[in-house]
């Protein structure tokens, strides 16, 4: 086990390392508040003991720092000049045991000793339940799907879900992007933390930003109170960055920062706030197309792309299609009811249709059958919607598309297509679509599709 003695006075640092060396404890050394918080990450230890009053950097204020990368690490503060209110906040504050100079060595070492049992018990106690949900399959349900593409990146997800490395998901939109992420934070060892998301694509530069980062009272209009963060508020659990692909440059500039330094710094505030999270990425674009047109930085590319994870279109996955059918059923008929049925023909629509909408297309799709079909128990072919009754044509737009379309020209047919499919209603479209009506609306103006 290893022992970091945090102290601004040498002689005392010595001694303690003398101390410990001879209980049988590795032991690292920091002169200061500052050289401990830096030493805090550089050499992982299972036990802090700091003294409270350094100059520049308190012992409350490393404590503060590790409660945030590292809660379940014990720290025991040590201080010459004790009263009941620093005590008090020590212990607030997370400490593992508050002490008071002088203090004889057996007391000590009986301290340290039990702080290491602590760490140990927290260790064990996390990799039971690591390896229990890992028997279960987590307590959020697993995604459903047999098929061969399906089941290799549901392994691959499995697979990483245990580590704290970023991992950046990739499909077509209403492919189960945010249902896998809240699968894989589940099979974490964050699954007792929070599961935050935003989705960076619904959203003007100004509110992300704060949604983000958080801000201060009088930092913008509107903002009458200090509020955290989205990062800062998924302290010790996962966040879910849904449409990264649609974030500003400005925005990728201040997310790549707080990945690096696992810091943040509000809107309009000058201190940064550390941030303890597992970030998930997602996006339906192809990022690597978005750097080389210089929309995307490649350095925040590569932060987020540690582990990636593809999700196949519904197009790729027709056995699949039965199956999910049934799971949409049978949860819109709710616990102890028989789910309805389809007919034959209904289910060879279902299996014929491209699915540009992916799953989501496919639950939004049943919904509306079910709750045409009334009180029948089965779904016959006229409650499905029209486009997928509809035979497949060869075009989708009447359009010739040119040698080589570029992502510009095939979102833009797809949009367009999607909104005649609709009749025009916009918030259809987007369901469909799989975006926020925001951001439809933004594309509808620069494609010039509003007169279309």
């Amino acid at each position: 086990m290893k022992i970091l003695v945090v102290d601004d006075e040498l002689g005392i640092v010595e001694t303690l390392e003398v101390l410990f060396r001879g209980a049988g404890y590795e032991v690292e050394t920091a002169l200061g508040g500052r050289a401990g918080l830096e030493a805090v990450g550089r050499v992982k230890p299972d036990v802090v003991v700091s003294d409270i009053r350094m100059p520049g950097v308190t012992g409350l204020e490393l404590l503060e720092h590790i409660r945030a990368t590292d809660p379940e690490l014990p720290v025991i503060l040590m201080t010459a000049q004790a009263s009941l209110q620093s005590a008090v906040k020590a212990v607030n504050e997370g400490a593992f045991y508050y002490i008071q100079k002088p203090f004889s060595n057996d007391e000590l070492l009986a301290i340290c000793a039990r702080a290491v049992e602590s760490r140990e018990l927290k260790v064990e106690n996390r990799t039971l339940k690591r390896e229990l949900k890992k028997r279960e399959g987590g307590t959020a349900p697993a995604p459903i799907g047999k098929a061969r593409s399906f089941t290799d990146t549901l392994k691959l997800a499995r697979t990483v879900a245990p580590t704290d490395s970023t991992v950046l998901i990739t499909g077509e939109s209403g492919t189960g992007k945010e249902v896998l992420a809240k699968y894989m934070h589940q099979l974490s060892d964050r699954a007792d933390g929070p599961f935050l998301s935003i989705n960076c694509g619904a959203l003007p530069e100004s509110l992300l930003e704060s949604e983000l980062f958080g801000h201060t009272k009088g930092s913008f209009t509107g903002a009458v109170k200090d509020r955290d963060g989205l990062l800062v508020a998924a302290e010790g659990g996962t966040f879910f960055l849904d449409e990264v692909g649609e974030m500003s440059p400005q925005t990728q500039v201040k997310l790549l920062r707080a990945l690096q330094e696992r810091e943040v710094i509000p809107v309009g505030a000058t201190q940064s706030v550390p941030v303890n999270v597992r970030i998930i990425a997602a996006t339906n674009r192809d990022l690597e197309e978005q750097i080389r047109r210089g929309l995307f930085r490649s350095d925040l590319y590569y932060r987020l792309n540690v582990i990636a994870v593809h999700l196949p279109p519904l197009r790729e996955r027709k056995d699949d299609i039965p199956i999910l059918a049934n799971h949409f059923l049978e949860k819109m008929a709710g616990p102890g009811k028989e789910p309805k049925t389809l007919s034959d023909d209904a289910l060879s629509a279902l299996n014929r249709h491209s699915w540009p909408g992916n799953v989501r297309e496919l639950e939004n799709a049943l919904e509306r059958a079910a709750v045409l079909t009334g009180a029948r128990k089965e779904i016959a072919f006229d409650t499905l919607p029209e486009r997928v009754r509809e035979e497949p044509s060869e075009r989708l737009v009447k359009e010739e598309p040119p040698e080589n379309p570029s992502m510009e020209v095939i979102e833009r047919a797809y949009i367009e297509w999607v909104l005649r499919t609709e009749g025009g209603n916009k918030s259809k479209a987007a369901e469909v679509l799989g975006i926020d009506p925001s951001t439809l609306y933004r594309k509808i103006a620069r494609y010039g599709l509003a007169e279309s």
